[in-house]
């Protein structure tokens, strides 16, 4: 029976699952993008979603709280510079776990864990592709822009 059991243990004590989950987090926060085990995925994300949604608030208890579970003062730095700003304005789910098949060796059902707004592929926010026309309207455009820059110049 599996009463009370909130998470997954996979295995291991609690000081090396901690450990383990530490160092995962940090090289997610710091790659944007790591391989691992799809249960390993699951309970990842069970641990860093938290540290993401206090990163939104950049405040010293904030940044001992997530320093106390990371254990790597520039992984600490990433997550409170670079990743808050970006996931700002969401309100939740911030990693993306992507299938990838089974391991070769031991059959194990792998998975791609990634933060969700750095992938331009999946992100309709992200940077797009220009959209290119077979019509000449761009030259013109560009003809226009020239002789107004040589007007100024002038000027």
């Amino acid at each position: 029976m599996r009463h009370g059991k909130k998470f997954n243990h996979l295995g291991r004590q609690t000081a090396h699952r901690k450990a383990m989950f530490a160092n995962m987090a940090s090289s997610l926060i710091e790659h944007k993008r790591i391989n691992t085990t799809v249960a390993k995925a699951k309970a990842l994300r069970q641990f860093v979603e938290p540290l993401i949604t206090k990163s939104k608030d950049d405040t010293t208890h904030n940044r001992r709280v997530v320093f106390s579970y990371l254990r790597n003062k520039y992984a600490v730095t990433e997550l409170f510079k670079e990743v808050s700003v970006k996931v700002a304005d969401r309100p939740g789910g911030y990693i993306r776990i992507i299938k990838l098949g089974n391991r070769q060796g031991d059959n194990a059902p792998m998975a791609m864990v990634e933060l969700v707004d750095y992938n331009t592929t999946y992100n309709p926010n992200g940077a797009k592709k220009k959209k290119t026309t077979r019509r000449g309207k761009t030259k013109k455009v560009e003809e226009v822009v020239e002789t107004t820059k040589d007007s100024k110049d002038t000027k």
